[in-house]
């Protein structure tokens, strides 16, 4: 069956504090963005990567990208919003694909993937009727604010689990649940709106998203020290 990856990156990435749009910030000597696209052009079977790249983005072409063009495909539709994008990207791949073809969406902020992570989770899910993500299990204990900033209650942990990317559907039924629901934070909420129940699948606290200014300092530190 074939796998696609689709990698929404036409956002600011406001919380960063800086003028540079956060996926091309510098990353261990390259932009922050080439670390995930390269994990998943690495990847056997993935057929293809599409990046889906704001209409004005003015960056992409100051960098060399000439060593994945054989696997990377940029569509210059991307959004305000990164449903937005990946919707858009989705709408553009209708001639590309089928509507039983696996489609990994994927966080440019996710610079820390590896192509272990991919393979499990194309492992687990390839034969899934549903589709499903890469989580890990809650461990830290949670607290919910009342607008005072004080603590309001302890929010049970047990069962909760912190969703992140490549999230893994058919390109039919990612297409039609994020018609249904266009304004959501992450594929599997759209999934979920249509009633079914998106597989979990365990990775590891190394796949972050720079977020923060922070983040990026970790990432590095990751990327630099990983022995694989």
């Amino acid at each position: 069956m074939p796998y696609f990856a689709l990698v929404p990156a036409a956002g600011g990435g406001t919380r960063m504090g800086c003028d540079c749009p956060k996926q091309y910030l510098p990353l261990a000597g390259v932009p922050l963005i080439r670390h995930a696209l390269q994990t998943l052009a690495a990847v056997p079977a993935i057929e293809r990567v599409f990046v889906v790249l704001s209409p004005k983005d003015e960056h992409w072409q100051r960098y060399d990208w000439r060593d994945l063009s054989d696997r990377l495909t940029v569509l210059r539709c991307g959004g305000a919003e990164r449903a937005d994008s990946v919707a858009a990207g989705l709408r553009e791949l209708r001639d590309w694909l089928t509507e039983d073809d696996w489609v990994l969406v994927h966080d440019a902020a996710r610079a820390c993937l590896t192509r272990a992570h991919v393979e499990k989770l194309i492992a687990e899910v390839g034969e899934d009727p549903v589709g499903g993500i890469l989580a890990i299990p809650v461990a830290d204990t949670l607290k919910e604010a009342q607008e005072s900033g004080r603590i309001a209650r302890t929010v049970p942990r047990e069962g909760l689990w912190q969703a992140q990317t490549p999230q893994m559907f058919r390109y039919g039924l990612l297409t039609e649940a994020l018609e249904f629901a266009p304004s959501v934070t992450d594929e599997a909420s759209a999934i979920e709106a249509l009633g079914l129940s998106p597989k979990l699948v365990a990775a590891d606290a190394t796949n972050l998203k720079v977020t923060w200014p922070l983040d990026l300092q970790l990432a590095e530190w990751i990327l630099l020290n990983r022995k694989e």
